[in-house]
């Protein structure tokens, strides 16, 4: 998953050749997960036409205060700015840099520009002499004490013929600046993650298992929505068909134990742990080598407990915000809260199989957070949106 999934973007086009460039870019977005409008200068209209960025961003693209000399409707210019979740001008015309350090607003774009209350960032574009003058180093440094992030030109070919810096950057290298600044100033940047997903299977021979019905899907959400707010994320996942939209370490494992034995390898290292999966309590005391033939009309199978591996970090916990999940089918705040307690956790996830919405499988849930304070229950949600419910109670507490 993207850094760029989910986030609104504004793109400022000015009339630059690099201008054509931007059609690239607008596609990039889009298949990263963004919501893209773009504001074009009238001289930008020369280089790149708006109805080819009006079709890949799948919105209407403004350029004039009037948008019907008719009607007389104007482009509301502030709602535009509040909009946007970042705004990106590229390319930035030198012309367009100097109106932006000195207040001049002569067209929609700048009028964009100074209503937006979002990060916003430049990516320069012009020729090796301009780019070299000393009026425009200063422009730059102007803009950057705005609060304004330049991103790099590049050295190469110029539309002149002459060969040097000023190329505005190539889009995939813009998105790429863009990940790693928006991951620099992510709530988790820094943090290290540690996330359980899925079921475990306890073998009884060969063939046969004691499993459960959890899909992961909460678990990878979870792995999902901590990589989005700038976690390293180690994900270990018992057998499941889900795979991340992210990149994340993802460690597959089968039994319980093996879910034990990956959980203690990481854990002194990581920041937050919450353990999502559907562990079995019980496996089968004695694994047959061979397939059991079917011979009678009853089987007997002794089972053994599992490993608490809940416990077992709770025992071990130093630094870490340990957050576990409980399952209930009645008795279900005071059996949670009893789990909070014995298992040493900092918080914990309550679901109710009696609750609409929730339970395995399902692409909704419905959960209560609960910590040693409070219980703070939520409506029935997607597992997306319930995961960055959990984070958002999560760094309000590591943050008080």
């Amino acid at each position: 998953m993207s850094f760029l999934s989910g986030k609104k973007i504004l793109l400022g086009v000015t009339g630059g050749i690099a201008a054509y460039k931007t059609t690239y870019l607008v596609r990039l977005f889009i298949k990263a997960g963004a919501q893209v409008q773009v504001v074009m200068t009238k001289n930008a209209k020369e280089f790149v036409t708006p109805l080819v960025l009006s079709t890949l961003s799948k919105n209407p693209v403004y350029s004039d205060f009037v948008k019907d000399t008719h009607s007389g409707e104007w482009t509301n210019h502030v709602e535009l700015g509040l909009w946007a979740d970042l705004m990106l001008i590229a390319p930035a015309t030198i012309n367009t840099l100097a109106k932006m350090a000195t207040g001049d607003s002569d067209n929609l774009l700048l009028t964009v520009y100074r209503s937006a209350k979002c990060p916003v960032y430049f990516a320069p574009a012009m020729d090796l002499d301009m780019f070299k003058h000393e009026s425009t180093k200063n422009t730059f440094k102007i803009l950057e004490s705005f609060g304004n992030n330049m991103i790099p030109s590049e050295s190469g070919e110029l539309a002149s013929g002459l060969v040097g810096e000023g190329r505005m950057a190539e889009p995939e290298n813009i998105v790429a600046f863009l990940e790693k600044d928006l991951a620099k100033h992510a709530p988790l940047h820094g943090k290290k993650v540690l996330i359980t997903a899925g079921p475990t299977y306890e073998a009884i021979d060969p063939v046969r298992f004691i499993g459960n019905h959890s899909s992961g899907k909460m678990g990878y959400a979870i792995a999902e929505e901590a990589h989005r707010l700038g976690a390293e994320v180690i994900l270990v996942s018992g057998p499941t068909h889900m795979q991340p939209n992210a990149p994340v370490h993802l460690i597959r494992v089968t039994s319980a134990q093996e879910m034990y034995d990956a959980v203690h390898e990481y854990y002194s290292a990581v920041d937050i742990a919450i353990l999502a999966a559907a562990v079995a309590d019980y496996k089968p005391a004695n694994v047959a080598e061979q397939k059991i033939k079917k011979s009678t009309s009853t089987l007997s199978i002794e089972l053994a407990p599992t490993k608490d591996i809940l416990a077992s970090l709770g025992d071990t916990k130093s630094k870490q915000f340990l957050v576990g999940f409980a399952l209930e089918t009645e008795n279900e705040l005071e059996n949670a809260k009893g789990k909070l307690t014995r298992k040493k956790l900092d918080a914990i996830v309550l679901n109710s199989l009696n609750d609409k919405g929730a339970g395995f499988g399902k692409p909704t849930n419905k959960i209560t957070f609960i910590d040693a304070d409070s219980v703070t229950p939520f409506d029935v949600k997607s597992k997306d949106e319930v995961a960055k419910d959990i984070f958002n109670e999560i760094i309000i507490r590591l943050h008080a």
